[in-house]
């Protein structure tokens, strides 16, 4: 049985990056089961971070995981993570292999519906170094992932992220394009995202 696919992905190309998208990398099946899983033995957390003088509760909930004790700051919020999971490492074994990139870090999100949400940003803090490799997996419910570019207003797109589907990002994205997951009125399901990165 394939559990993921390794068929020519679906390539966008934008000024200044790349991004390539496998919507079956995982088969519902495995992608069920994994769902499940994740939801169950992750330690999930829920941070504060602070927006124009308020703190709020950020809307998802969170947890890291890696191979090393670096820490990963954004927001003002610093994450120790844990170790590894089995089921952590066998996910990350497949996308490296799709990737041709080895990763040291995990950050999962859980958007539990979709009033949860990650607003506009870029994955390019220090200690990722110049250019990461980002690499998005998802589990659940379907969810837009909107692009713009930093600069020209004019340019902007948006994928759908779909149910063991994997999304990379590459080349220069992180320093031209800011990335969000915007709320949604739709009455939709949980989906948990895993983000693999490398920190140096």
């Amino acid at each position: 049985m394939q559990l993921f696919n390794t068929e020519e992905p679906t390539a966008l190309i934008l000024p200044g990056g790349r991004i390539d998208y496998y919507s079956n990398f995982f088969n519902p099946e495995e992608s069920l089961r994994l769902f499940d899983t994740l939801l169950d033995q992750t330690e999930w957390r829920q941070d504060d971070i602070k927006l124009f003088g308020k703190t709020y509760p950020q809307p998802r909930l969170t947890a890291l995981y890696g191979n090393n004790a670096k820490t990963y700051t954004y927001s003002g919020i610093t994450m120790h993570p844990l170790p590894f999971t089995e089921e952590l490492l066998k996910i990350k074994k497949k996308v490296e292999a799709v990737s041709k990139k080895d990763f040291t870090t995990c950050l999962l999100n859980l958007y539990r519906d979709g009033q949860d949400s990650n607003g506009w940003h870029a994955d390019n803090e220090p200690e990722l170094g110049k250019n990461p490799v980002i690499a998005s997996v998802s589990f659940g419910a379907q969810r837009w992932f909107h692009l713009k570019h930093r600069t020209d207003k004019a340019l902007k797109t948006k994928l759908l992220l779909e149910n063991g589907s994997l999304l990379l990002m590459k080349g220069e994205t992180q320093h031209h394009w800011l990335h969000q997951v915007p709320k949604t009125k739709k009455q939709i399901g949980a989906r948990i995202n895993l983000t693999f990165r490398t920190i140096v």
